[in-house]
């Protein structure tokens, strides 16, 4: 048996998130059934991250284990027949060999997240990008988010009740950029908690949008409360766009 991991991307409309889910449709869920398809093994994959139901995926990794020699000796025509065996909004782009202990969740060093908002209805931008009538202030915004840099715990950003060791995370960028009627948050941390761009998103709108002061983010970060933090953005504007392995290089 060898170890691989997958570059993947999707579009998340028509699922309920990445992971497997008893009673709904989800990416890992059409990954696995085309990789048993085609490997005719039993498939399980491990991806590096979840991401929620309508949220999408420009870059993520998973790694599984198989012992078909195709993978190794042909990997472009493996690449194309898995491509051919999934749905439209679901692609392959590298097969990647890795050592049999390497990791696509705990591995990953640096994960990046966009959110898109636009202010001007556009057919295009169904479920790609939130549609919000208010413009907002950027430069605002972009001067709240600097206390989001650091290392710090982020608990006010968590989703409740989850399970996780730790609430501390360090937050490398964090910025907003407009393009006319097109506002983009770029985030990048070493790892994040259930929720925490669609909450901090959601925050900075209060600043950017509501008038709250800049000092609020401070509030909120002090208080380790989430109902201190402003609502949840909709999902369908997030975007999971690059994680980072020490041992894989970018293309």
């Amino acid at each position: 048996m060898k170890r691989f991991f997958l570059e993947i991307a999707y579009d998340g409309t028509a699922y309920h998130g990445w992971q497997i889910q008893p009673n709904a449709i989800s990416v890992q869920e059409i990954l696995n059934h085309a990789l048993h398809t085609f490997l005719r093994e039993e498939i399980e994959t491990i991806g590096a991250g979840r991401t929620d139901t309508g949220v999408h995926a420009k870059q993520l990794y998973v790694h599984f284990d198989s012992a078909n020699p195709i993978l190794v000796d042909n990997p472009y025509r493996a690449l194309q027949a898995i491509n051919a065996l999934l749905p439209f909004d679901i692609s392959v782009k590298r097969i990647i060999e890795v050592a049999e202990d390497s990791h696509a969740r705990f591995d990953a060093s640096e994960r990046s997240y966009e959110y898109h908002i636009h202010s001007k209805k556009n057919p295009f931008l169904i479920n790609k990008s939130w549609l919000l009538r208010d413009i907002p202030d950027i430069e605002k915004m972009n001067e709240a988010a600097r206390f989001l840099l650091g290392t710090k715990d982020f608990e006010c950003f968590s989703k409740s009740n989850t399970q996780v060791f730790t609430n501390i995370c360090t937050i490398k960028e964090a910025r907003w950029e407009q393009n006319g009627d097109h506002f983009v948050f770029h985030i990048t941390a070493d790892r994040f908690l259930r929720n925490m761009v669609r909450a901090i998103v959601g925050t900075l709108l209060e600043i950017g949008v509501k008038g709250k002061p800049i000092s609020y983010i401070q509030e909120v970060l002090e208080s380790k409360n989430r109902s201190k933090a402003g609502v949840s953005v909709p999902a369908h504007g997030l975007y999971l766009t690059r994680v980072i392995y020490p041992y894989i290089q970018e293309k």
